[in-house]
């Protein structure tokens, strides 16, 4: 790669964290006055017509058979699953400490690829998930002397359903990065839709500046934008090189939270913050000297 492209990849990677960093305090404002399922039902059904809209753009066709059940698959599990349980943890946990509970993702990812035999079993796995959960254990000390237990297995449970999203789409046929995002959140907006209803949440449109704003803001920049610069820092770099994003964004998270939300920013949430970090990048970030896929596994397509 020449030393132009990298720059750009890495600029990309920058933008990418620091205007992803907002999208949990974007959550925790449309959460003020928006139901959680309905307000992450609105966001992905308006994020969709986007993204549909530059489908139509490109001229490009819907996936079909297998394709298109990956597509929907993927959906259903990461903007319906993961989406719906993080928006929920966000009505009572801070944006920060709720973002560095989702850094987990690469971590998780690997340990259910390695569950569903789609990578290798790694001493380095099981050492990042302790020092992981170490840390998630002092954030919790102080972080939730005042707060129900279930935010935090919410928000550890929206990290699962990313992994699993991303494990379960490999199985499928490549679809290009616009149309499989536009399949997917659409079917993600129609799940949460029926969640909300289930739950009988209000169904209204927001009557705040402020609330408008934070939808504005995880619509267009932190599902579109955020997006497509993903898709230039993939287009250069590996994707295990695109995955440090997921250690860049709780800094940013952190530091928005407690300027724009007045998140506590306690020495418990730094210390365990940077053991999740460290658990992270031991267990699935570090660059490994022989990372070849389980026999008999799938190989890998572009699943975003």
């Amino acid at each position: 790669m020449s030393a132009d492209g990298d720059r750009v990849a890495l600029a990309a990677l920058v933008g990418n964290g620091l205007l992803a960093g907002g999208n949990a305090v974007a959550i925790r404002y449309s959460n003020r006055e928006l139901a959680p399922l309905w307000g992450a039902s609105l966001r992905f059904a308006l994020a969709a017509a986007l993204l549909l809209a530059a489908m139509a753009v490109l001229r490009l066709r819907f996936p079909r058979g297998r394709a298109m059940a990956g597509a929907v698959l993927f959906g259903a599990f990461n903007f319906g699953g993961g989406f719906a349980l993080i928006y929920v943890a966000l009505v009572e946990l801070h944006a920060g400490f709720g973002q560095i509970l989702l850094a987990l993702v690469p971590l998780a990812t690997l340990l259910v690829a390695v569950l569903e035999r789609q990578e290798r079993f790694r001493v380095a796995a099981v050492v990042g998930a302790v020092v992981a959960l170490a840390g998630i254990a002092v954030m919790s000390r102080t972080s939730l002397r005042a707060l129900p237990l279930l935010p935090v297995v919410a928000a550890v449970g929206s990290a699962l359903c990313f992994a699993q999203a991303a494990v379960l789409v490999r199985r499928f046929p490549p679809v290009h990065p616009v149309t499989m995002n536009a399949v997917a959140m659409a079917t993600g907006a129609a799940l949460l839709l029926v969640a909300s209803v289930l739950a009988a949440e209000p169904i209204e449109l927001p009557r705040r500046d402020a609330t408008w704003a934070a939808v504005a803001y995880v619509v267009v920049v932190g599902s579109v934008v955020v997006f497509l610069l993903y898709l230039v820092v993939l287009h250069r770099w590996a994707a295990s090189r695109a995955a440090y994003l997921f250690v860049l964004i709780p800094f940013v998270t952190v530091a928005l939270s407690a300027w724009l939300d007045d998140e506590p920013v306690e020495a418990t949430l730094v210390l365990g913050g940077l053991l999740v970090l460290a658990g992270v990048y031991v267990g699935a970030l570090r660059p490994q000297r022989l990372a070849s896929p389980a026999p008999g596994a799938p190989a890998r397509g572009a699943t975003r």
